[in-house]
Protein backbone atom coordinates (compact mmCIF):
# COMPACT_ATOMS: atom_id res chain seq x y z
CA UNK A 1 0.00 0.00 0.00
CA UNK A 2 1.18 3.51 -0.73
CA UNK A 3 1.42 5.93 2.18
CA UNK A 4 1.36 9.26 0.38
CA UNK A 5 -1.07 10.76 2.89
CA UNK A 6 0.39 10.20 6.35
CA UNK A 7 -1.79 9.64 9.36
CA UNK A 8 -0.52 12.78 11.07
CA UNK A 9 -1.49 14.86 8.02
CA UNK A 10 -4.77 12.91 7.99
CA UNK A 11 -5.58 14.09 11.50
CA UNK A 12 -4.42 17.63 10.82
CA UNK A 13 -7.04 17.75 8.05
CA UNK A 14 -9.63 17.58 10.82
CA UNK A 15 -11.27 14.40 9.60
CA UNK A 16 -8.97 11.67 10.84
CA UNK A 17 -11.18 10.03 13.41
CA UNK A 18 -14.48 8.30 13.05
CA UNK A 19 -17.42 10.19 14.44
CA UNK A 20 -17.54 9.32 18.12
CA UNK A 21 -13.81 8.69 18.42
CA UNK A 22 -11.50 11.42 19.61
CA UNK A 23 -9.16 13.07 17.16
CA UNK A 24 -6.73 14.16 19.85
CA UNK A 25 -5.79 12.11 22.88
CA UNK A 26 -6.85 14.60 25.50
CA UNK A 27 -10.18 13.83 27.16
CA UNK A 28 -12.99 15.87 25.70
CA UNK A 29 -11.17 16.76 22.50
CA UNK A 30 -13.28 17.68 19.50
CA UNK A 31 -14.68 14.94 17.28
CA UNK A 32 -14.41 15.01 13.52
CA UNK A 33 -17.96 16.28 13.08
CA UNK A 34 -17.18 19.24 15.36
CA UNK A 35 -13.73 20.03 13.95
CA UNK A 36 -14.58 21.58 10.62
CA UNK A 37 -14.50 18.34 8.66
CA UNK A 38 -15.70 18.67 5.06
CA UNK A 39 -19.25 17.51 4.56
CA UNK A 40 -19.70 13.99 3.29
CA UNK A 41 -21.21 13.66 -0.15
CA UNK A 42 -24.59 11.99 -0.34
CA UNK A 43 -24.45 8.27 -1.07
CA UNK A 44 -25.13 7.56 -4.72
CA UNK A 45 -28.51 6.21 -5.74
CA UNK A 46 -28.63 2.44 -6.08
CA UNK A 47 -27.85 1.69 -9.72
CA UNK A 48 -29.87 -0.90 -11.69
CA UNK A 49 -26.97 -3.37 -11.53
CA UNK A 50 -26.57 -2.92 -7.76
CA UNK A 51 -28.99 -5.44 -6.35
CA UNK A 52 -32.27 -6.63 -7.79
CA UNK A 53 -35.69 -6.18 -6.27
CA UNK A 54 -37.58 -5.96 -4.10
CA UNK A 55 -40.08 -8.25 -5.79
CA UNK A 56 -43.72 -9.07 -5.30
CA UNK A 57 -42.73 -12.73 -4.99
CA UNK A 58 -39.20 -13.98 -4.41
CA UNK A 59 -38.31 -17.65 -3.94
CA UNK A 60 -35.03 -19.01 -2.54
CA UNK A 61 -34.88 -22.64 -3.59
CA UNK A 62 -33.17 -25.70 -2.19
CA UNK A 63 -30.98 -24.31 0.57
CA UNK A 64 -30.15 -25.75 3.98
CA UNK A 65 -31.65 -23.45 6.60
CA UNK A 66 -29.90 -22.25 9.76
CA UNK A 67 -32.74 -20.16 11.13
CA UNK A 68 -31.02 -18.17 13.92
CA UNK A 69 -33.04 -19.60 16.79
CA UNK A 70 -30.31 -22.04 17.78
CA UNK A 71 -32.07 -24.94 16.06
CA UNK A 72 -29.88 -27.29 14.00
CA UNK A 73 -29.68 -26.91 10.22
CA UNK A 74 -32.51 -28.40 8.21
CA UNK A 75 -33.19 -28.76 4.54
CA UNK A 76 -33.39 -28.58 1.71
CA UNK A 77 -36.11 -25.95 1.92
CA UNK A 78 -37.77 -23.41 -0.34
CA UNK A 79 -38.34 -19.99 1.18
CA UNK A 80 -41.14 -17.88 -0.28
CA UNK A 81 -41.04 -14.11 0.15
CA UNK A 82 -44.03 -11.94 -0.72
CA UNK A 83 -43.70 -8.16 -0.59
CA UNK A 84 -40.42 -8.41 1.32
CA UNK A 85 -41.73 -10.72 4.06
CA UNK A 86 -41.24 -14.45 4.42
CA UNK A 87 -44.56 -16.22 3.97
CA UNK A 88 -43.56 -19.90 3.67
CA UNK A 89 -40.68 -22.24 4.45
CA UNK A 90 -41.35 -25.47 2.58
CA UNK A 91 -39.41 -28.69 3.12
CA UNK A 92 -38.27 -30.21 -0.18
CA UNK A 93 -37.68 -33.92 -0.64
CA UNK A 94 -34.50 -35.08 -2.34
CA UNK A 95 -36.71 -36.56 -5.04
CA UNK A 96 -38.29 -33.18 -5.79
CA UNK A 97 -35.11 -31.17 -5.53
CA UNK A 98 -34.35 -31.31 -9.27
CA UNK A 99 -37.97 -30.86 -10.35
CA UNK A 100 -39.98 -27.79 -11.14
CA UNK A 101 -42.20 -27.14 -8.14
CA UNK A 102 -44.60 -24.50 -6.90
CA UNK A 103 -44.82 -21.63 -6.57
CA UNK A 104 -44.59 -21.15 -10.33
CA UNK A 105 -45.39 -17.42 -10.30
CA UNK A 106 -42.21 -16.11 -8.71
CA UNK A 107 -40.87 -12.80 -10.05
CA UNK A 108 -37.35 -13.86 -9.12
CA UNK A 109 -35.73 -17.15 -8.06
CA UNK A 110 -32.44 -17.64 -6.22
CA UNK A 111 -31.05 -21.14 -6.66
CA UNK A 112 -29.51 -21.95 -3.28
CA UNK A 113 -29.22 -25.69 -3.90
CA UNK A 114 -26.34 -27.05 -1.86
CA UNK A 115 -25.91 -23.73 -0.04
CA UNK A 116 -26.70 -22.53 3.47
CA UNK A 117 -29.28 -19.86 4.28
CA UNK A 118 -29.08 -17.80 7.47
CA UNK A 119 -30.69 -14.63 8.82
CA UNK A 120 -28.96 -11.39 7.90
CA UNK A 121 -26.20 -10.55 10.35
CA UNK A 122 -26.50 -7.69 12.83
CA UNK A 123 -23.44 -5.56 13.69
CA UNK A 124 -24.07 -3.62 16.90
CA UNK A 125 -20.93 -1.47 16.88
CA UNK A 126 -20.12 0.42 13.68
CA UNK A 127 -18.70 3.68 12.39
CA UNK A 128 -18.78 4.40 8.66
CA UNK A 129 -15.69 6.54 8.25
CA UNK A 130 -16.22 9.45 5.94
CA UNK A 131 -13.78 11.40 3.77
CA UNK A 132 -10.82 11.51 3.58
CA UNK A 133 -10.61 8.22 5.48
CA UNK A 134 -13.15 6.41 3.30
CA UNK A 135 -16.54 7.18 1.77
CA UNK A 136 -19.47 5.74 3.69
CA UNK A 137 -20.53 3.69 0.67
CA UNK A 138 -17.23 1.79 0.88
CA UNK A 139 -18.16 0.55 4.36
CA UNK A 140 -21.76 -0.14 3.35
CA UNK A 141 -20.73 -2.40 0.46
CA UNK A 142 -18.21 -4.32 2.54
CA UNK A 143 -20.77 -4.91 5.29
CA UNK A 144 -23.36 -6.22 2.83
CA UNK A 145 -20.75 -8.34 1.07
CA UNK A 146 -20.15 -10.08 4.40
CA UNK A 147 -23.82 -10.66 5.17
CA UNK A 148 -24.39 -7.70 7.48
CA UNK A 149 -27.90 -6.44 6.77
CA UNK A 150 -28.38 -4.30 9.91
CA UNK A 151 -25.95 -1.99 11.72
CA UNK A 152 -26.09 0.07 14.87
CA UNK A 153 -24.07 3.22 14.28
CA UNK A 154 -22.46 4.42 17.52
CA UNK A 155 -22.21 6.83 15.82
CA UNK A 156 -22.32 5.85 12.15
CA UNK A 157 -21.60 9.45 11.15
CA UNK A 158 -23.00 12.88 12.00
CA UNK A 159 -26.68 12.89 12.87
CA UNK A 160 -27.64 14.52 9.56
CA UNK A 161 -25.77 11.90 7.52
CA UNK A 162 -27.01 9.03 9.71
CA UNK A 163 -30.66 10.09 9.45
CA UNK A 164 -30.35 10.71 5.72
CA UNK A 165 -28.81 7.32 4.97
CA UNK A 166 -31.09 5.51 7.40
CA UNK A 167 -34.15 6.82 5.58
CA UNK A 168 -32.71 6.14 2.13
CA UNK A 169 -31.74 2.62 3.17
CA UNK A 170 -35.28 2.00 4.43
CA UNK A 171 -36.53 2.93 0.96
CA UNK A 172 -33.80 0.80 -0.69
CA UNK A 173 -32.58 3.86 -2.56
CA UNK A 174 -28.92 3.25 -1.68
CA UNK A 175 -26.72 0.18 -1.29
CA UNK A 176 -26.57 -0.01 2.50
CA UNK A 177 -27.62 -2.14 5.45
CA UNK A 178 -30.55 -1.19 7.65
CA UNK A 179 -29.29 1.57 9.95
CA UNK A 180 -29.98 2.29 13.61
CA UNK A 181 -28.75 5.74 14.57
CA UNK A 182 -27.18 6.11 18.01
CA UNK A 183 -25.50 9.42 18.91
CA UNK A 184 -23.40 10.80 21.76
CA UNK A 185 -25.09 13.13 24.25
CA UNK A 186 -24.92 16.68 22.94
CA UNK A 187 -24.25 15.76 19.32
CA UNK A 188 -25.81 18.01 16.72
CA UNK A 189 -28.32 19.96 18.81
CA UNK A 190 -26.31 23.21 18.90
CA UNK A 191 -27.11 24.10 22.52
CA UNK A 192 -23.73 23.41 24.02
CA UNK A 193 -22.40 20.45 26.01
CA UNK A 194 -24.47 18.06 28.05
CA UNK A 195 -23.04 18.79 31.48
CA UNK A 196 -25.99 18.57 33.87
CA UNK A 197 -28.95 16.34 34.55
CA UNK A 198 -31.27 18.96 33.06
CA UNK A 199 -29.31 19.31 29.81
CA UNK A 200 -29.03 15.52 29.62
CA UNK A 201 -32.79 15.06 29.69
CA UNK A 202 -33.32 17.93 27.27
CA UNK A 203 -30.85 16.46 24.79
CA UNK A 204 -32.51 13.04 24.94
CA UNK A 205 -35.87 14.60 24.13
CA UNK A 206 -34.29 16.62 21.30
CA UNK A 207 -32.59 13.50 19.94
CA UNK A 208 -35.84 11.53 19.94
CA UNK A 209 -37.41 14.25 17.80
CA UNK A 210 -34.47 14.35 15.38
CA UNK A 211 -34.15 10.77 14.18
CA UNK A 212 -31.92 9.35 16.93
CA UNK A 213 -32.73 5.75 17.93
CA UNK A 214 -30.46 5.48 20.93
CA UNK A 215 -27.57 6.88 22.95
CA UNK A 216 -23.87 5.97 22.92
CA UNK A 217 -22.19 7.09 26.15
CA UNK A 218 -18.44 7.37 26.08
CA UNK A 219 -16.79 10.45 27.52
CA UNK A 220 -15.82 10.91 31.15
CA UNK A 221 -18.16 13.87 31.64
CA UNK A 222 -21.19 11.90 30.46
CA UNK A 223 -20.28 9.08 32.85
CA UNK A 224 -20.87 11.28 35.89
CA UNK A 225 -23.46 9.56 38.09
CA UNK A 226 -25.88 12.50 38.02
CA UNK A 227 -25.78 12.71 34.22
CA UNK A 228 -26.06 8.95 33.73
CA UNK A 229 -28.98 8.89 36.17
CA UNK A 230 -30.72 11.44 33.95
CA UNK A 231 -29.77 10.09 30.51
CA UNK A 232 -30.67 6.44 31.02
CA UNK A 233 -34.19 6.70 32.50
CA UNK A 234 -35.16 9.41 30.01
CA UNK A 235 -33.98 7.27 27.13
CA UNK A 236 -35.92 4.29 28.46
CA UNK A 237 -39.06 6.42 28.87
CA UNK A 238 -38.80 7.48 25.24
CA UNK A 239 -38.09 3.91 24.06
CA UNK A 240 -34.52 4.60 23.00
CA UNK A 241 -31.66 2.16 23.36
CA UNK A 242 -28.45 2.79 25.31
CA UNK A 243 -24.89 1.53 24.97
CA UNK A 244 -21.70 2.63 26.72
CA UNK A 245 -17.98 2.48 26.10
CA UNK A 246 -16.99 3.12 29.71
CA UNK A 247 -13.63 4.68 29.02
CA UNK A 248 -10.89 5.21 31.55
CA UNK A 249 -11.50 8.94 31.97
CA UNK A 250 -14.76 8.26 33.74
CA UNK A 251 -14.73 4.66 34.92
CA UNK A 252 -13.79 5.57 38.50
CA UNK A 253 -17.21 7.24 38.66
CA UNK A 254 -19.14 4.74 36.58
CA UNK A 255 -18.10 1.14 35.95
CA UNK A 256 -20.20 -1.48 34.18
CA UNK A 257 -22.24 -2.64 37.16
CA UNK A 258 -22.88 0.94 38.33
CA UNK A 259 -24.17 1.82 34.86
CA UNK A 260 -26.32 -1.31 34.63
CA UNK A 261 -27.94 -0.49 37.96
CA UNK A 262 -28.96 2.86 36.48
CA UNK A 263 -30.49 1.13 33.44
CA UNK A 264 -27.73 0.89 30.81
CA UNK A 265 -28.72 -1.50 28.03
CA UNK A 266 -25.39 -2.63 26.53
CA UNK A 267 -21.77 -2.64 27.70
CA UNK A 268 -19.48 -2.59 24.65
CA UNK A 269 -15.78 -3.58 24.63
CA UNK A 270 -14.17 -4.79 27.88
CA UNK A 271 -14.20 -1.38 29.57
CA UNK A 272 -16.13 -1.29 32.83
CA UNK A 273 -16.14 -5.05 33.39
CA UNK A 274 -12.66 -5.48 34.80
CA UNK A 275 -12.86 -2.23 36.75
CA UNK A 276 -15.96 -3.65 38.46
CA UNK A 277 -13.93 -6.69 39.55
CA UNK A 278 -10.78 -5.00 40.87
CA UNK A 279 -9.80 -6.31 44.32
CA UNK A 280 -10.13 -3.79 47.17
CA UNK A 281 -6.97 -1.83 47.79
CA UNK A 282 -5.46 -2.65 44.38
CA UNK A 283 -4.52 0.29 42.15
CA UNK A 284 -5.82 -0.17 38.63
CA UNK A 285 -3.51 2.44 37.10
CA UNK A 286 0.25 2.88 37.74
CA UNK A 287 1.26 6.05 39.59
CA UNK A 288 2.93 7.48 36.46
CA UNK A 289 0.06 6.50 34.16
CA UNK A 290 -0.91 9.00 31.44
CA UNK A 291 -4.10 8.27 29.51
CA UNK A 292 -2.77 10.22 26.51
CA UNK A 293 0.14 7.81 26.04
CA UNK A 294 -1.60 5.03 24.14
CA UNK A 295 1.45 2.77 24.06
CA UNK A 296 1.27 2.62 27.85
CA UNK A 297 -2.52 2.90 28.03
CA UNK A 298 -3.22 -0.15 25.91
CA UNK A 299 -0.29 -2.24 27.07
CA UNK A 300 -1.23 -1.87 30.75
CA UNK A 301 -4.78 -3.04 30.04
CA UNK A 302 -3.40 -6.57 29.80
CA UNK A 303 -2.27 -6.36 33.43
CA UNK A 304 -5.83 -5.89 34.70
CA UNK A 305 -6.37 -9.64 34.90
CA UNK A 306 -3.79 -9.71 37.70
CA UNK A 307 -5.74 -7.13 39.71
CA UNK A 308 -9.23 -8.60 39.77
CA UNK A 309 -10.98 -11.11 42.00
CA UNK A 310 -10.20 -14.78 41.21
CA UNK A 311 -11.44 -15.88 37.81
CA UNK A 312 -14.65 -17.89 38.25
CA UNK A 313 -14.64 -17.21 41.94
CA UNK A 314 -17.52 -16.07 44.15
CA UNK A 315 -17.26 -12.35 43.30
CA UNK A 316 -16.89 -13.11 39.59
CA UNK A 317 -20.16 -15.08 39.51
CA UNK A 318 -21.94 -12.57 41.75
CA UNK A 319 -21.02 -9.83 39.27
CA UNK A 320 -22.37 -11.77 36.30
CA UNK A 321 -25.56 -12.83 38.09
CA UNK A 322 -26.42 -9.23 38.90
CA UNK A 323 -25.99 -8.25 35.24
CA UNK A 324 -28.22 -11.19 34.31
CA UNK A 325 -30.93 -9.98 36.69
CA UNK A 326 -30.64 -6.46 35.27
CA UNK A 327 -30.78 -7.74 31.67
CA UNK A 328 -27.49 -6.17 30.56
CA UNK A 329 -26.28 -7.03 27.06
CA UNK A 330 -22.56 -7.70 26.53
CA UNK A 331 -21.20 -6.67 23.13
CA UNK A 332 -17.52 -7.61 23.43
CA UNK A 333 -16.07 -6.55 20.04
CA UNK A 334 -13.21 -9.03 20.51
CA UNK A 335 -11.87 -8.45 17.00
CA UNK A 336 -10.96 -4.79 17.29
CA UNK A 337 -8.13 -5.56 19.72
CA UNK A 338 -6.72 -8.59 17.90
CA UNK A 339 -3.62 -6.68 16.83
CA UNK A 340 -2.82 -6.27 20.52
CA UNK A 341 -2.04 -9.97 20.67
CA UNK A 342 -0.63 -10.31 17.12
CA UNK A 343 0.06 -7.06 15.30
CA UNK A 344 1.91 -8.83 12.48
CA UNK A 345 -1.14 -10.94 11.68
CA UNK A 346 -3.44 -7.95 11.35
CA UNK A 347 -0.98 -5.75 9.50
CA UNK A 348 -0.49 -8.54 6.98
CA UNK A 349 -4.11 -9.70 6.62
CA UNK A 350 -4.64 -11.11 3.14
CA UNK A 351 -7.52 -8.78 2.26
CA UNK A 352 -5.64 -5.51 2.74
CA UNK A 353 -4.02 -5.33 -0.69
CA UNK A 354 -7.22 -5.79 -2.67
CA UNK A 355 -9.92 -4.39 -0.40
CA UNK A 356 -8.40 -1.84 2.02
CA UNK A 357 -8.38 1.68 0.59
CA UNK A 358 -4.97 3.39 0.68
CA UNK A 359 -6.57 6.28 2.58
CA UNK A 360 -7.81 3.83 5.22
CA UNK A 361 -4.38 2.18 5.30
CA UNK A 362 -2.88 5.60 6.03
CA UNK A 363 -5.17 5.87 9.03
CA UNK A 364 -3.89 2.53 10.36
CA UNK A 365 -0.23 3.57 10.45
CA UNK A 366 1.62 3.71 13.79
CA UNK A 367 1.67 7.11 15.44
CA UNK A 368 2.51 8.59 18.84
CA UNK A 369 -0.11 11.30 18.40
CA UNK A 370 -3.27 9.60 17.14
CA UNK A 371 -5.94 7.42 18.70
CA UNK A 372 -5.93 3.77 17.72
CA UNK A 373 -2.38 3.80 16.31
CA UNK A 374 -0.49 2.80 19.41
CA UNK A 375 1.65 0.11 17.77
CA UNK A 376 4.71 2.32 17.47
CA UNK A 377 6.82 -0.17 19.42
CA UNK A 378 4.67 -3.25 20.02
CA UNK A 379 6.50 -6.47 20.78
CA UNK A 380 6.42 -10.01 22.14
CA UNK A 381 6.06 -9.26 25.85
CA UNK A 382 3.00 -7.03 25.56
CA UNK A 383 1.43 -9.40 23.01
CA UNK A 384 1.94 -12.30 25.40
CA UNK A 385 0.25 -10.33 28.18
CA UNK A 386 -2.66 -9.57 25.86
CA UNK A 387 -3.02 -13.25 25.00
CA UNK A 388 -3.42 -13.94 28.72
CA UNK A 389 -5.89 -11.07 28.98
CA UNK A 390 -7.98 -12.50 26.15
CA UNK A 391 -8.30 -15.85 27.92
CA UNK A 392 -9.86 -14.17 30.96
CA UNK A 393 -12.05 -11.93 28.79
CA UNK A 394 -13.26 -15.00 26.88
CA UNK A 395 -14.16 -16.74 30.16
CA UNK A 396 -16.13 -13.71 31.35
CA UNK A 397 -18.24 -13.63 28.19
CA UNK A 398 -18.64 -17.43 28.04
CA UNK A 399 -19.75 -17.66 31.67
CA UNK A 400 -22.29 -14.89 31.15
CA UNK A 401 -23.59 -16.64 28.05
CA UNK A 402 -23.84 -19.97 29.85
CA UNK A 403 -25.92 -18.53 32.69
CA UNK A 404 -28.36 -17.05 30.15
CA UNK A 405 -26.88 -13.61 29.52
CA UNK A 406 -27.12 -12.10 26.06
CA UNK A 407 -23.95 -11.84 23.98
CA UNK A 408 -24.02 -9.95 20.68
CA UNK A 409 -21.66 -9.20 17.79
CA UNK A 410 -20.05 -5.86 17.04
CA UNK A 411 -16.99 -5.01 14.96
CA UNK A 412 -15.94 -1.34 15.50
CA UNK A 413 -14.05 -1.51 12.18
CA UNK A 414 -11.98 1.24 10.62
CA UNK A 415 -9.31 1.19 13.31
CA UNK A 416 -6.23 -0.87 14.21
CA UNK A 417 -5.90 -2.70 10.86
CA UNK A 418 -9.54 -3.84 10.89
CA UNK A 419 -11.32 -3.42 7.54
CA UNK A 420 -15.11 -3.25 7.39
CA UNK A 421 -16.92 -6.55 6.84
CA UNK A 422 -13.84 -8.72 7.18
CA UNK A 423 -13.58 -7.75 10.84
CA UNK A 424 -17.20 -8.78 11.42
CA UNK A 425 -16.48 -12.33 10.29
CA UNK A 426 -13.45 -12.32 12.59
CA UNK A 427 -15.79 -11.46 15.46
CA UNK A 428 -17.78 -14.63 14.70
CA UNK A 429 -14.56 -16.65 14.78
CA UNK A 430 -13.58 -15.11 18.10
CA UNK A 431 -16.93 -15.87 19.73
CA UNK A 432 -16.28 -19.45 18.67
CA UNK A 433 -12.81 -19.21 20.23
CA UNK A 434 -14.44 -17.97 23.44
CA UNK A 435 -16.35 -21.23 23.60
CA UNK A 436 -19.76 -20.60 22.03
CA UNK A 437 -20.88 -23.35 19.67
CA UNK A 438 -21.24 -22.43 15.99
CA UNK A 439 -25.02 -22.30 16.27
CA UNK A 440 -24.76 -20.13 19.38
CA UNK A 441 -22.48 -17.77 17.48
CA UNK A 442 -25.03 -17.46 14.68
CA UNK A 443 -27.75 -16.71 17.23
CA UNK A 444 -25.54 -14.03 18.78
CA UNK A 445 -25.04 -12.54 15.32
CA UNK A 446 -28.71 -12.56 14.38
CA UNK A 447 -31.52 -12.98 16.92
CA UNK A 448 -29.60 -11.51 19.86
CA UNK A 449 -28.68 -8.40 17.92
CA UNK A 450 -32.22 -7.97 16.66
CA UNK A 451 -33.69 -8.24 20.15
CA UNK A 452 -31.20 -5.71 21.48
CA UNK A 453 -32.24 -3.17 18.84
CA UNK A 454 -36.00 -3.64 19.03
CA UNK A 455 -36.72 -4.35 22.71
CA UNK A 456 -36.06 -0.74 23.80
CA UNK A 457 -38.71 0.25 21.24
CA UNK A 458 -41.24 -2.00 22.98
CA UNK A 459 -41.05 -4.69 20.27
CA UNK A 460 -40.47 -8.13 21.81
CA UNK A 461 -40.71 -10.05 18.52
CA UNK A 462 -38.32 -8.23 16.15
CA UNK A 463 -39.05 -8.24 12.40
CA UNK A 464 -35.50 -9.45 11.67
CA UNK A 465 -33.03 -11.86 13.28
CA UNK A 466 -34.59 -15.22 12.40
CA UNK A 467 -35.81 -16.93 9.26
CA UNK A 468 -39.49 -17.69 9.83
CA UNK A 469 -42.84 -16.70 8.36
CA UNK A 470 -43.73 -13.08 9.03
CA UNK A 471 -40.15 -11.83 9.24
CA UNK A 472 -38.53 -9.45 6.79
CA UNK A 473 -36.45 -11.04 4.05
CA UNK A 474 -33.00 -10.36 5.49
CA UNK A 475 -30.94 -13.40 4.51
CA UNK A 476 -27.39 -14.59 3.97
CA UNK A 477 -26.71 -17.34 1.43
CA UNK A 478 -23.29 -19.00 1.49
CA UNK A 479 -21.92 -22.05 -0.33
CA UNK A 480 -20.01 -23.35 2.72
CA UNK A 481 -21.43 -24.61 6.02
CA UNK A 482 -20.36 -22.18 8.79
CA UNK A 483 -21.25 -24.73 11.48
CA UNK A 484 -18.96 -27.60 12.39
CA UNK A 485 -19.95 -31.23 12.61
CA UNK A 486 -19.32 -31.74 16.32
CA UNK A 487 -19.94 -35.48 15.99
CA UNK A 488 -16.71 -35.88 14.02
CA UNK A 489 -13.48 -36.57 15.88
CA UNK A 490 -11.97 -33.09 16.49
CA UNK A 491 -8.72 -34.01 14.74
CA UNK A 492 -10.61 -35.07 11.66
CA UNK A 493 -12.89 -32.07 11.24
CA UNK A 494 -12.82 -30.35 7.89
CA UNK A 495 -14.36 -27.28 6.41
CA UNK A 496 -13.69 -23.61 6.81
CA UNK A 497 -16.48 -22.89 9.28
CA UNK A 498 -16.80 -19.13 9.78
CA UNK A 499 -13.48 -18.68 7.99
CA UNK A 500 -15.30 -19.59 4.77
CA UNK A 501 -17.50 -16.48 5.14
CA UNK A 502 -14.65 -14.01 4.57
CA UNK A 503 -14.85 -12.15 1.28
CA UNK A 504 -11.44 -13.59 0.39
CA UNK A 505 -12.84 -17.08 0.91
CA UNK A 506 -11.08 -20.09 2.35
CA UNK A 507 -8.04 -21.88 0.97
CA UNK A 508 -8.47 -25.62 0.55
CA UNK A 509 -6.49 -28.39 -1.10
CA UNK A 510 -8.60 -30.49 -3.46
CA UNK A 511 -7.50 -34.08 -2.77
CA UNK A 512 -8.81 -35.26 -6.14
CA UNK A 513 -6.93 -32.74 -8.27
CA UNK A 514 -4.09 -31.87 -5.94
CA UNK A 515 -4.85 -28.20 -6.63
CA UNK A 516 -5.26 -25.44 -4.05
CA UNK A 517 -8.68 -23.83 -4.40
CA UNK A 518 -10.42 -20.79 -2.99
CA UNK A 519 -13.87 -21.70 -1.72
CA UNK A 520 -16.57 -19.98 0.24
CA UNK A 521 -17.36 -16.35 0.62
CA UNK A 522 -20.97 -15.21 0.76
CA UNK A 523 -22.85 -15.65 -2.50
CA UNK A 524 -25.92 -13.48 -1.94
CA UNK A 525 -27.01 -11.08 0.75
CA UNK A 526 -30.72 -10.25 0.78
CA UNK A 527 -31.77 -7.12 2.66
CA UNK A 528 -35.44 -6.10 2.71
CA UNK A 529 -36.07 -8.44 -0.21
CA UNK A 530 -33.34 -6.86 -2.37
CA UNK A 531 -30.90 -9.49 -3.65
CA UNK A 532 -27.27 -8.38 -3.65
CA UNK A 533 -24.55 -10.34 -5.39
CA UNK A 534 -21.85 -10.35 -2.70
CA UNK A 535 -19.11 -11.01 -5.24
CA UNK A 536 -20.21 -8.02 -7.30
CA UNK A 537 -20.10 -5.81 -4.19
CA UNK A 538 -16.55 -6.96 -3.46
CA UNK A 539 -15.54 -6.31 -7.04
CA UNK A 540 -16.92 -2.77 -6.79
CA UNK A 541 -14.75 -2.24 -3.72
CA UNK A 542 -11.70 -3.71 -5.44
CA UNK A 543 -12.18 -1.31 -8.36
CA UNK A 544 -12.43 1.61 -5.93
CA UNK A 545 -9.19 0.54 -4.23
CA UNK A 546 -7.37 0.22 -7.56
CA UNK A 547 -8.65 3.61 -8.68
CA UNK A 548 -7.29 5.28 -5.55
CA UNK A 549 -3.96 3.49 -5.95
CA UNK A 550 -3.74 4.67 -9.56
CA UNK A 551 -4.47 8.25 -8.50
CA UNK A 552 -1.56 8.01 -6.07
CA UNK A 553 0.69 6.24 -8.54
CA UNK A 554 0.97 3.18 -6.29
CA UNK A 555 -0.87 0.55 -8.35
Amino acid sequence: MGHGFTRRRFLEAGTGAMVGTYVALTPGAARAEDAGAPASQASADRAPEEGTGPFHKLVIRGGTLIDGTGAPPRGPVDIVVVNQRITQIKQVSERDLQKDRPPFDADHVVDATGMFVMPGFVDLHVHAGGPPKNPETYAYKLWLAHGVTTVRGVALASNDISVRDKERSERNEIVAPRIFNYQHPGNAWGKGPVNSAQSAREWVRWAKDHGVDGIKIRSGAHMRPDIMAALLPEAKRLQMGTVAHLDQTGVEQMNAIDAARLGLGTVTHFYGHFESLVRPGVKLFPSDYDYRNEQVRFSQVADWVNKIYPVRGQEWHRYLREHLELGTVFDPTFNIYVASRDVTRMRGAEWHDKYTLPSLWDFFQPSTAAHGSYYWDWGTEVETAWKDFYQVWFKLMKDYHDMGGRITTGSDSGFIYQTYGFAYIMELEMLREAGLTPLEVITAATLNGAKTLYEPMGIDNPPIGTVEPGKLADLVIAPEDPTADLTVDPWGRRGGGFKALYGTGHQRLNPQTGQIERVGGIRWTIKDGVVYDARRLLEDVAVEVEKQKAERGTS
